[in-house]
């Protein structure tokens, strides 16, 4: 038996002929239901989960206008994306259409040609959505993957992203771009999944040649991530390669110094150590806060990028806040 696969579309308005009409534009590429009134239309949104709702806006008992608006309260139905199709076309109507949450307003009669290319139009942009997001959600797994391997806690890697995101708003950077540190910082690590366990987990001091091996892990886990040239996933590479690289350039895989490390890492160095130090693990114990924060201070201009240290140091406030949200199990 053949499976439908093409998207489903709920089509709702009050009058059959104009249903008819947007029946005779899409049923070739589409799947469609239909519904002639609010009540109906939630009902089939919620159990039907169509990729997309295009709404009449003038109807008995619930107006479209209601009925977007209980679309998107309700957590089943608030991603799909809701298109107005209706008479009404003065500016005041369009602005009353987006204030309930639709994504675009088609006025009638309709167009064939624009009815079909706004809906590929937005269809598009939900999978362009639905791919961010499931790019994201490896992103993070693979972060929490790395943890495993680890003595650290998947906690460590939620403070110090949210560190990391601060410290980039500190800094001046855009919250898009804060929010992409704060999605890419849990990828640091993940290079440490290419550490045997015999050093990774050994609870005394390394010997030097179990130092010449976890020193490994940046460009490991830069290996694990890819070459990318923009977005997410190129940020979490540089974090992942240099995130051990510090000012005065003593740090490694390469001895970068000042400017030539990339902010990403400089950024991500800072909350990295900071969650490290006010950490208890099984080989130390947890420092206090003020002792952290004067080794911080200590190591600005030597570990650590001199300009970042005092944009941390005056969030402090927001950074305990965070740490109280999410603290180590057992504490």
């Amino acid at each position: 038996m053949m499976i439908d696969t093409r998207p489903v579309l709920l089509l709702v308005d009050d009058e059959p002929l104009n249903l008819q009409v947007l029946r005779q534009i899409l049923q070739e590429e589409y799947r469609l239901l239909f519904a002639k009134d609010g009540i109906k239309a939630l009902e089939l949104a919620a159990k039907e989960q169509p990729a997309l709702i295009l709404l009449d806006v003038m109807m008995p008992y619930l107006s479209g206008h209601d009925v977007c608006r209980r679309l998107k309260q309700n957590p089943l139905t608030m991603n799909i994306p809701v298109i107005f199709v209706t008479a009404l076309a003065e500016d005041v109507d369009e602005a009353q259409g987006f204030d309930a949450g639709a994504v675009d307003y088609i006025t009638k009669p309709v167009s064939p040609l624009v009815v079909r290319a706004r809906i590929r139009t937005h269809l598009a942009l939900v999978s362009i959505n639905e791919l961010k997001e499931t790019r994201l959600q490896i992103v993070q797994r693979l972060g929490m993957a790395a943890e495993y391997k680890d003595n650290e806690t998947g906690r460590h890697v939620i403070r110090m992203s949210h560190y990391s995101r601060i410290i980039a708003l500190a800094a001046g950077f855009s919250q898009t771009y804060a929010d992409d540190v704060l999605n890419a910082a849990p990828m640091h690590d993940i290079g440490k999944i290419g550490v045997p366990d015999s050093v990774l987990k050994k609870p005394g001091k390394f010997t030097e040649d179990e130092w010449v091996i976890m020193r490994k892990h940046p460009e490991i886990g830069a290996e694990i991530i890819g070459h990318h040239s923009s977005g997410l996933l190129r940020m979490a590479h540089l974090m992942a390669l240099t995130h051990h690289e510090k000012w005065n350039g003593t740090g490694y895989p390469y001895q970068l110094e000042g400017e030539d490390i990339p902010i990403e890492g400089r950024i991500v160095a800072i909350a990295d150590v900071f969650d490290a130090l006010t950490s208890e693990r099984p080989y130390k114990k947890a420092w206090s806060t003020e002792d952290a924060v004067a080794h911080l201070k200590a190591e600005a201009g030597q570990h650590f990028d001199p300009d970042l240290i005092p944009l941390f140091l005056d969030h402090l406030p927001e950074i305990i806040e965070i740490k109280e949200r999410w603290p180590e199990k057992n504490e």
